[in-house]
């Protein structure tokens, strides 16, 4: 049985309870209670240190533990420091320091979402006494060369990591223990809707409803498309929009249908095939190859477009998405007892900035219906 964890805005409440506790008691935590709220029960999490730094100023040491995961922040050093103000503004802010990434598109503002900043203000809140204010910064001594080894560039954070999720659990996503959890959720939701969405990650789950899906459609897939793909086919469900970011998602227009990056990628040969097919030049076929990331290479073709005037970038995420669906329909096909698909299959494809590449035809039918 796989052990789950806690995701690392936990940690990082952990650590600035046990750092406002030194500042009222002058006493060290060993063990701090955190609500996570979503879901509705409470953590015991470990503080490895505690030290005042003033009278005003003290700071809390916990280290992530996101269970049996393929998470690069395993047993990293998370840090909180909280220092008592005065004058006007929120009871508690919180600063994102050291580690924390910034949001390109948020002006440089730290990249610290919405359920850890509801944690952490909801969990300190309760240990103010009226009229006492707090800010709380959060640093994370080795996220900045973390972040390297992320995604998190490709989506616009750069500097280090961010306290992304709407949870406080980190489930094991690579485990045959977790398929079991989304396929229970799958078939949940396939006896109430014969349409659904399926969101490999937590940014496809954030923007979906914020294009007007209905988030009760929406299943979290993680790495396991394939098997998802196959269980909604045999529980009838009719039609499925994935929605994705195309760095993730392209991969299903090789035939890679179970996406971790620890057992395939795929992506540069994919982009590169579509656009020889397509007729690129041979240098731009080359420089889409060896670009470092996908985001490099979209970035690589929408300058073409507007160097040349053309269309490419149109034309190859098009052609992709177009693929993606074929060879959804396939793969359900082929792991198929009765050897026919009967679910259809729709892509939809977004960038790093969140705003939509590219929907198949069959995308774009379904978006229409499901917003």
């Amino acid at each position: 049985m796989s052990r789950s964890g806690y995701t690392l805005p936990v940690f990082a409440c952990a650590a600035a309870v046990a750092a406002l506790h030194w500042l009222r008691h002058h006493q060290p935590l060993t063990l701090t209670s955190v609500d996570l709220i979503s879901p509705a029960q409470m953590a015991e999490i470990p503080i490895e240190q505690v030290a005042g730094l003033s009278e005003t100023a003290a700071l809390a040491i916990t280290r992530s533990d996101p269970g049996d995961n393929l998470d690069l922040t395993k047993n990293t050093p998370i840090w909180a420091m909280v220092t008592w103000y005065e004058g006007d503004g929120e009871t508690v802010i919180i600063k994102g320091g050291e580690g924390i990434g910034k949001q390109l598109n948020g002006e440089g503002k730290a990249a610290i979402y919405g359920y850890a900043q509801k944690l952490l203000t909801e969990n300190l809140q309760r240990l103010l006494a009226p009229g006492e204010k707090i800010t709380v910064t959060i640093i994370l001594p080795a996220g900045r060369s973390l972040a390297v080894r992320t995604s998190n560039a490709a989506f616009g954070v750069v500097e280090g990591l961010s306290l992304l999720g709407t949870t406080g659990i980190s489930q094991p996503l690579s485990t045959p223990d977790q398929l079991t959890a989304f396929r229970t959720d799958l078939q949940d939701k396939a006896r109430r809707f014969e349409s659904l969405v399926f969101c490999i990650g937590e940014n496809g789950l954030d923007l979906a409803p914020k294009l007007g899906i209905n988030p009760q459609q929406l299943v979290k897939t993680a790495n396991w498309l394939g098997p998802l793909l196959v269980e909604a086919d045999i529980l009838g469900v009719k039609e499925i929009l994935l929605f994705g970011y195309h760095g993730k998602l392209m991969k299903l227009a090789g035939g890679i249908f179970h996406t971790h990056h620890h057992l395939a990628d795929g992506r540069r040969e994919i982009l590169a095939a579509h656009c020889a097919m397509l007729g690129l030049p041979s240098s731009d076929i080359e420089a889409v190859f060896h670009s470092p990331t996908a985001e490099a290479a979209l970035q690589h073709l929408r300058s073409l477009d507007h160097s040349t005037g053309s269309d490419w970038s149109n034309q190859v995420y098009s052609r992709i998405a177009e693929t993606i669906d074929a060879r959804s329909q396939e793969y359900i096909k082929s792991h198929s007892d009765r050897g026919t698909a009967t679910t259809v299959c729709g892509s939809v494809l977004f960038d790093r900035d969140r705003q939509i590449i590219v929907k198949s035809q069959t995308g774009c039918m379904l978006m229409g219906k499901l917003c």
